[in-house]
């Protein structure tokens, strides 16, 4: 039984690894450091008293063409029916390769050409996370290289209409799990 879990433990990390890469497309986070969340970075609301500030990103090995980002924080766990997006920005220009400490908490923080995009509690901007008491979620933070400088949406769109036309225009994408329990 315990070399059924190393080999289930091996081929997962495998797959994690693989999403972070994503053949030398990458995202960093010193603020993320070993996969978890900071005080900082949790709601405050919904019951969690955090600072609700965005963390720190930065990427790099795009693919030749990349005219543009979409970053993107979803949440597959939350009980919803349909996950829970805390953090989408759009029409990132492709000069950009960091979103500071705080960018997505704060008006204007955003580079010039950035989009915020209503999370699912639909106000513009960053929100932490908070599962529900007694449950560990997984957060799933993706940076998008896109063929196109800009998508045809504007900051009333939705995470599911912004992904949909990122979809369509995606060239790679890196991805980093990050898992908050309380």
């Amino acid at each position: 039984m315990k070399i059924g879990k190393f080999i289930f433990t091996f081929f997962a990390g495998l797959v994690v690894m693989s999403n972070a890469i994503a053949g030398g497309f990458v995202i960093q986070s010193n603020d993320l450091a070993g996969g978890h969340f900071n005080n900082a970075q949790t709601s405050d609301g919904f019951g969690c008293h955090g600072g609700n500030i965005s963390p720190a990103i930065s990427w790099s090995g795009e693919p030749a063409g990349t005219k543009s980002f979409l970053v993107t924080m979803y949440d597959p766990d939350a009980p919803t029916g349909s996950g829970f997006w805390h953090w989408v920005v759009a029409n990132l220009p492709a000069r950009v390769h960091t979103l500071g400490l705080g960018a997505g908490s704060e008006v204007g923080r955003l580079p010039k050409g950035a989009m915020a995009i209503r999370n699912d509690t639909g106000k513009a901007g960053y929100l932490g996370p908070c599962p529900p008491e007694g449950e560990s979620h997984r957060y799933i933070i993706t940076v998008a290289a896109l063929k196109v400088p800009d998508l045809p949406v504007d900051s009333t769109a939705t995470p599911a209409v912004v992904g949909f036309f990122a979809h369509y225009q995606e060239l790679a994408k890196a991805t980093i799990t990050v898992q908050y329990a309380r």
